[in-house]
């Protein structure tokens, strides 16, 4: 077994070890706090995450930590293990199923390894550098969709408060798709992975959001960018989409690989008004 492999059982297993400790408060009213962000934590994301740190403390003690709820350490290792212990807390309080744990082990910018793990369905997605990506045992891929006429949108917030040239893009996307659904939060990229999704959209992700999630894109076949056109998981927002749609829906996201407002290529331009034009509708 390569060390990639074991790095791949490694974060299904501390996804997995996290995610049943999370389920075990879900749809039990879980004591609820107000972070500085404003967005809520619970006991259940403590819990989740302190056994995942216990978990990575006993087999990688020189391993750094990071986790949205707790402290980092040793950040100055050479290998971090970033985890989320809840994606979706929102979605968790209102006992909506999509909530997801996620953990990746990254060297630098360079992530190795990530898993989501979606506990109220039975659901996990793993993916590692070369090893392809594996949902629930077998091998998944993105779609093969190339139209985006025929392409299904899923975001996680589609108003786009805090940007106004950006919801003027994505508005100009999001008419030229077939289908817009706010699926969102770590399963919109579950759905792209496994080709029952093209394109996922995220304004602002925090890095132990996207570290889990670039290899499960990318060893899927798909492309994971930030709106500048990096691909990296610490960019602070995502285009995630599978591989035949990638340059059009980044050209009119951010043209040029840009994240300003500005004229759209006339391919561009109409290729979003026909594919406006031909859009179906769908209840």
């Amino acid at each position: 077994m390569t060390a990639t492999w074991i790095y791949m059982d490694a974060v299904a297993e501390v996804a997995r070890l996290a995610g049943d400790i999370a389920k075990g408060y879900y749809g039990k009213d879980p004591t609820i706090r107000t972070k500085q962000d404003g967005s809520p934590v619970t006991v259940a994301d403590i819990s989740a995450e302190q056994a995942a740190r216990e978990w990575i403390e006993l087999r990688f003690p020189d391993d750094g930590i990071l986790g949205e709820e707790l402290p980092a350490v040793r950040t100055e290792a050479a290998r971090r293990w970033i985890v989320d212990p809840i994606d979706g807390t929102y979605t968790f309080l209102q006992t909506v199923p999509l909530w997801g744990t996620l953990v990746a082990v990254a060297e630098g910018e360079n992530v190795i390894a990530g898993a989501a793990y979606f506990p109220a369905l039975d659901e996990i997605i793993v993916a590692a550098r070369g090893e392809g990506c594996w949902w629930n045992g077998s091998r998944a891929r993105v779609s093969g969709v190339a139209d985006l006429a025929e392409a299904r949108l899923v975001t996680t917030d589609a108003r786009f408060m805090r940007d106004a040239a950006r919801r003027e893009r994505w508005m100009r996307l999001q008419d030229g798709a077939r289908t817009m659904r706010t699926w969102g939060d770590c399963y919109g990229y579950l759905l792209v992975a496994t080709g029952r999704a093209d394109i996922m959209v995220d304004d602002v992700i925090s890095d132990w959001d996207g570290a889990a999630l670039m290899p499960v894109i990318t060893e899927a076949g798909g492309e994971f960018t930030d709106w500048r056109g990096r691909a990296t998981a610490f960019g602070g927002d995502v285009i995630a989409t599978n591989a035949n749609l990638a340059g059009i829906v980044r050209e009119i996201l951010a043209p040029s690989g840009t994240d300003s407002l500005g004229q759209l290529g006339s391919e561009a331009l109409a290729t979003v008004a026909d594919a406006a034009t031909s859009a179906r509708t769908i209840s």
